[in-house]
């Protein structure tokens, strides 16, 4: 089994050294530098210079379209990845071995749901971001993907999901995926006007992909489970309580990358 999981980064930071991980290039048409040998997203089908609003997604829609010849597909970030053991560090980044046996009893592995626990996958959004643009969403879902609707609602009332758009898929869920998420952000694109939306909130469409991840997976018959997460350098519990708060009081602060 030939299996690619990818790394994002937007410049040049340490990597796995273990077989099987992929460093891209997000953003490479701005962000490139002499010296970053990573595999570039604005190579081949791209949309690179759609980096500022699609976050990561540029590496999953080079995969999508460039990728040959492989069976599974996986993403993670360059701070924040799975891991086989503590403590999380590159050493202990999850093994091809691991991911293989996985893949042999499930088509879709995913991290740990996030709980928000007092609020709704809804209402944290909305505390964090524009309002509209998640509003608009269920509306496209309504009028192009029916089938879907019943589940979106569902899963906006909840207070757990998969977040952080990782993930690793055998090629024919990534399929699945990448053309419900992509058709879903490409029409969402065309009705959202982000004229005075900040740098941080331009990163929309790659924040209202974290939530159709549920809305997909529970929709369709791809057996999935879930692996623990780790983040290399990130926010301390004491730091995110206090970006929860200050999101249910309506102040928007930076969210994870």
């Amino acid at each position: 089994m030939k299996i690619e999981i990818l790394v994002a980064a937007h410049k040049k930071f340490p990597m796995p050294e273990k077989k099987g991980y992929l460093p891209i290039l997000v953003g490479a048409t701005k962000n490139y530098k002499p010296g970053i040998e990573y595999q570039r997203d604005d190579e081949g089908k791209n949309i690179s210079a759609k980096n500022p609003n699609y976050n990561e997604l540029t590496a999953v829609y080079w995969a999508w379209k460039n990728l040959k010849d492989v069976d599974a597909v996986g993403l993670v970030h360059y701070r924040r990845l799975f891991f086989d053991s503590k403590p999380y560090n590159l050493k202990n980044v999850i093994s091809m071995d691991k991911v293989k046996k996985l893949l042999s009893k499930y088509d879709v592995v995913l991290p740990k749901k996030r709980n928000y626990y007092i609020e709704t996958n809804y209402s944290h959004y909305i505390h964090a971001h524009h309002q509209e643009p998640l509003d608009k969403t269920r509306e496209i879902i309504q009028a192009n993907y029916p089938q879907y609707l019943v589940k979106y609602d569902e899963i906006m009332k909840r207070s757990k999901a998969h977040m952080f758009n990782m993930f690793i898929m055998k090629w024919d869920a990534f399929e699945s995926y990448c053309s419900f998420m992509f058709g879903v952000l490409g029409k969402l694109e065309k009705q959202v006007d982000l004229t005075g939306y900040s740098v941080q909130e331009k990163r929309v469409y790659g924040y209202i992909s974290e939530l159709l991840m549920d809305v997909w997976l529970e929709n369709n018959t791809f057996k999935s489970t879930e692996l623990k997460w780790g983040q290399l350098g990130g926010k301390n519990n004491i730091k995110k309580a206090i970006s929860l708060i200050e999101r249910k009081i309506g102040i928007k602060t930076k969210t994870h990358f």
